[in-house]
């Protein structure tokens, strides 16, 4: 009995994956390989979907608009994120009601922040534009070109992700002991000096983690730019924001119910998502030497 109590209680979580994340991931797989129609039937088609991938414009733009937000967004929301927690590690004044505050946006409704984003970049009216037109620099179009609306999703999405990667990084800072910090005062080091040899170095673990989860989330993006295009599931007149996400649900469930092709998509995001996390270990690993 000793012997299986363990897996007893880890079991739970095997037959929940097992349900909700590995047969989804095999039965799209499968869903893949067909011409599945949701409305008719379905036909085995093997590696077509896959190939016709390859000949999709629209996929290829959609691919692009996902990659380029990702890095736009991810790579500043990880570094604010660094220098918060970093600043919140200090003693300061109310530091508690701090703390819990820079949560608020995380648990605040992703439809209610894109609502109050995109007001805030309405192209004739948004505070953006004013905030602009403070400084003589000419309103701009939000949602006409990649630069800016991949700029406006970033900052949506920062906004809502930069507080709770910052509590991550400070639940990791005070695990520090600190006697390395004494000794390093001793020895002459800034704070400077003891941010960048101490403390980065030694968050290099939650670093990946949050790189990776960032990475899962970014590479998935669809709410954020669905919101800023007014439900517009094409991301914009000539889809300059559409995302993978975006484009999966267009084909899937949308404008011709192709639930092999988007499956197909789907299995191509996943492996987006594995390539990049890769990277992301690669990257942190080869710095932590």
């Amino acid at each position: 009995m000793r012997r299986t109590t363990p897996y007893l209680y880890i079991a739970p979580f095997f037959l929940l994956f097992a349900v909700f994340g590995l047969f989804p991931l095999v039965y799209t797989a499968w869903v893949s390989l067909h011409d599945w129609n949701l409305l008719g039937g379905h036909t085995f088609v093997g590696l077509d979907n896959y190939t016709a991938l390859l000949g999709d414009e629209h996929f290829w733009n959609a691919t692009g608009n996902t990659v380029g937000m990702f890095v736009l967004s991810t790579v500043p929301q990880l570094l604010l994120a660094l220098a918060i927690a970093n600043a919140l590690h200090k003693r300061m004044r109310a530091r508690t009601a701090v703390r819990l505050g820079i949560l608020l946006p995380n648990i605040t409704s992703v439809a209610a922040v894109g609502i109050v984003f995109s007001l805030v970049f309405a192209n004739n009216f948004g505070l953006a534009n004013w905030v602009l037109g403070l400084v003589g620099v000419d309103p701009v179009n939000w949602t006409a070109e990649k630069w800016s609306s991949w700029s406006a999703i970033a900052v949506m999405v920062d906004w809502r992700w930069t507080g709770w990667n910052a509590l991550i990084y400070l639940a990791a800072m005070q695990t520090i002991p600190a006697d390395l910090y004494e000794a390093a005062a001793i020895e002459g080091a800034s704070a400077w000096k003891q941010f960048w040899r101490i403390t980065v170095p030694l968050l290099r673990p939650t670093i990946l983690f949050t790189a990776i989860i960032a990475t899962i989330g970014g590479m998935q993006l669809f709410a954020e730019p669905l919101l800023l295009g007014s439900g517009r599931i094409e991301g914009g007149s000539l889809r300059q924001f559409q995302t993978l996400s975006m484009y999966i649900y267009e084909r899937a469930f949308g404008r011709d119910f192709d639930y092999g092709y988007g499956s197909a998509m789907a299995w191509v995001l996943f492996l987006l998502i594995l390539v990049a996390s890769l990277v992301n270990f690669a990257l942190v690993r080869r710095g932590a030497r």
